[in-house]
C-alpha cells in the first residue's frame, strides 16, 4: 500500500508561499483583462435581448398587417353584399321585403365603416411600432459596434498574455500537487474571501501583510521558527516570516 508523503511545517509553508506567488502573476494578468470580460458579456447578453426584442417588434407589425388584410377583405365582402341587396331592392314585391334588405344595407355599410375604423387603427398602430422598431435595430447596431471595440482589446489582451498565462496555470497545477490537501482547501476559501486573492502573507514591519494588524514580537517569533501554520487573528490569513517569502522567486 502506498504511503502518503508527510511534509514538514516548513515544507507546507514554502508551498503555499509559492502557490500564493504563481497565484497572484494569475491575478495581475486577470486585472489587465480589467472589466472587460465582464462587460463582454453583459453586452453579448444586451444584444441577445435586444435582437429577441426586435423580432417580438416585427411579429407584432406581421400581426396587424394581417389583421388590416382580413379587415380590406371584410370590406370587400360587405361591398359586394351591398350591391346585391342593392340589385335585390329593384325586385322587391312588399314593404317587408323591403325593409328587410334596407336593414341588411346599413348593416354592411356600417361593417364597412368599422373596419375602416380597425384599419386606420391598425395602420397608426404599425407606424408607431415601426419607429419602435427602427430604435430597437440602430440600438443593436451601436450596442454591436462597441461589443466589437470591447472584444477587439480583450482579443489583444489576451494574445499578449496568453503564453505567460498558459506558464503560470501550467505552474499552478503543479504547485498545488505539492500543497497538502486540507492546507489546499483552507488556502482557497481563504483566497476567495478578499478580492486582492492574498490567502498567505508575510509579517512586514512588525504587521500582517494582509491587514497590517499588529503582530506580537511572540507570535512573531514563532511565525520564524516554521513549527506550525500561525493565522492572522484579524483576518485570518496564513502567515509567513518575510526571509521565507522573499526567497522564493517565481519566472
Amino acid at each position: 500500500m502506498a504511503q502518503v508523503k508527510e511534509f514538514s511545517v516548513e515544507e507546507k509553508l514554502t508551498s503555499l508561499v509559492t502557490l500564493q506567488k504563481i497565484d497572484s502573476k494569475l491575478d495581475e494578468i486577470k486585472i489587465l483583462k480589467g472589466e472587460l470580460p465582464m462587460e463582454v458579456a453583459d453586452l453579448e447578453d444586451e444584444i441577445t435581448g435586444l435582437h429577441a426584442r426586435q423580432t417580438r417588434i416585427e411579429e407584432e407589425i406581421n400581426g396587424v398587417t394581417e389583421f388590416i388584410e382580413q379587415r380590406k377583405n371584410a370590406i370587400k365582402e360587405s361591398e359586394a353584399l351591398v350591391k346585391k341587396y342593392e340589385k335585390q331592392s329593384s325586385n322587391v314585391k312588399n314593404n317587408r321585403e323591403f325593409e328587410a334588405i334596407n336593414k341588411e344595407t346599413e348593416m354592411q355599410q356600417l361593417e364597412i365603416k368599422l373596419a375602416e375604423k380597425h384599419i386606420k387603427d391598425a395602420t397608426e398602430e404599425i407606424a408607431e411600432k415601426a419607429v419602435l422598431l427602427e430604435k430597437a435595430k440602430k440600438n443593436i447596431a451601436v450596442k454591436e459596434g462597441v461589443l466589437a471595440t470591447k472584444k477587439g482589446e480583450l482579443e489583444k489582451i489576451i494574445a499578449a498574455n496568453e503564453k505567460e498565462e498558459k506558464h503560470f496555470n501550467k505552474l499552478a497545477a503543479e504547485a498545488k500537487t505539492h500543497v497538502d490537501p486540507r492546507l489546499l482547501a483552507s488556502y482557497e476559501k481563504i483566497r476567495s474571501s478578499y478580492r486582492n486573492g492574498l490567502a498567505v502573507v508575510p509579517v512586514e514591519r512588525d504587521a500582517c501583510g494582509g491587514c497590517f494588524n499588529a503582530i506580537p514580537p511572540q507570535k512573531q517569533s514563532e511565525i520564524k521558527q516554521h513549527k506550525k501554520v500561525m493565522i492572522c487573528e484579524n483576518c485570518g490569513r496564513i502567515l509567513v516570516d518575510e526571509e521565507l517569502s522573499n526567497n522564493i522567486e517565481i519566472k
